[in-house]
């Protein structure tokens, strides 16, 4: 039973272009299937969450965390009443716009796309793919997914200023998000801290006693699981420490979202929609925890000098190429080249880097940028 403030499939705004209803599979599920079935989203599986495959091959890619992201999303939103398949389908489709190389991608793509006077946002990028790029139907071009599955990807980390962005005026820029979309976000947070957290230990660039004297919520847990096992070995006591961590931020956001709102009084998804904040949210404690926990990994693992050279390799890599093809145009892909007929080449340059895996990236950087 849904939830009088979840998002109904049967309420959709519906689709661009519209379509027959399938015999078994509601809009939402569909959108969740067309996702999968992406070229888009099997990338992801080579593209660098943190890590990149010189530490280890076990650690998380955008692929695997997207489908984390998705399993905490589908547990929340099924104990808040919501959409369950419109959670899942958000949750798969968030990271779709990542450039390679992670946010040391993003952030080169950005700053090679700023000298021309334009930028690079990785959520209006992924809007990009489902709408234009990805060519699957013979009826229209884009997975044409649901309004809703659309308007999350704009909005479901980021609060778009309507005067800033007239292109984007339909997704209803000066309204909250439904829920469902609002969770994302968090659900996000929860993924990728605690799997940071292991994978930074699986790296050797943080220890357990690192993270329990630095981070006060973990230390606790620590300290309640040694004495619970007193003869585990270190990395069970570890496992055990972070599944407390995750299981607190997870209880916490379901409790305090419910309570919200309750607070609020909200009964359908318009109210949520005009809702002057977000309700979504972690409580007060455990929003500073997370805050904590996430200061500790951006000063001790995102800013580590261990990964300071990939992320200057990354740099270079997307700058040396986003120059070489400003240059060289005709190094391009034909249908590239083609449609810088009708597109500035800047973004048409950053279209086709943002879409590369870090393996082809590097097969390209060969290619045209080694002396």
């Amino acid at each position: 039973m849904l939830a009088d403030y979840a998002v109904h499939v049967e309420h959709s705004r519906g689709r661009r272009h519209p379509e027959p209803t399938h015999p078994y599979r509601n809009d939402f599920q569909r959108d969740r299937d067309r996702v999968v079935h992406a070229r888009a989203f099997r990338r992801l599986e080579a593209k660098t969450q943190v890590f990149t495959r010189r530490y280890s091959d076990h650690f998380r890619n955008r692929l695997t965390h997207t489908i984390e992201v998705a399993q905490i999303s589908r547990t929340i939103a099924a104990q808040l009443g919501l959409n369950t398949d419109l959670v899942e389908a958000l949750a798969l489709v968030h990271d779709l716009g990542h450039p390679p190389f992670g946010h040391a991608g993003e952030k080169a793509l950005d700053a090679a796309m700023r000298r021309q006077g334009l930028s690079f946002d990785h959520n209006l990028h992924a809007l990009r793919i489902v709408e234009d790029f990805e060519l699957r139907y013979a009826s229209f071009r884009g997975l044409n997914l649901t309004f809703e599955v659309r308007e999350g990807i704009i909005k479901h980390s980021h609060d778009y200023p309507a005067a800033e962005h007239p292109e984007l005026a339909e997704y209803l820029l000066d309204q909250r998000p439904p829920l469902e979309a609002q969770l994302i976000d968090l659900t996000d947070e929860i993924a990728y801290n605690t799997a940071d957290l292991d994978d930074g230990c699986e790296a050797h660039l943080l220890t357990v006693e690192q993270i329990a004297e630095s981070v006060p919520i973990f230390g606790h847990c620590f300290d309640e699981v040694r004495r619970l096992y007193p003869t585990a070995e270190q990395k069970l006591l570890f496992n055990e420490t972070l599944k407390r961590v995750f299981d607190r931020q997870v209880g916490d956001l379901i409790e305090n979202t419910r309570e919200r709102v309750a607070v609020a009084n909200v009964h359908s998804v318009e109210a949520i929609r005009l809702y002057p904040a977000r309700l979504a949210a972690f409580s007060p404690e455990v929003e500073q925890e997370r805050r904590h926990l996430k200061d500790f990994l951006y000063e001790n693992l995102y800013f580590s000098p261990a990964l300071e050279g990939e992320k200057d390799d990354a740099e270079r890599i997307v700058g040396e190429l986003f120059a070489h093809w400003m240059e060289e145009p005709d190094d391009l892909p034909r249908n590239h080249r083609e449609k810088a007929a009708h597109e500035p080449l800047p973004r048409i340059i950053c279209d086709y880097i943002a879409g590369m895996t870090d393996p082809f990236i590097f097969q390209q950087y060969e290619k045209y940028c080694r002396d």
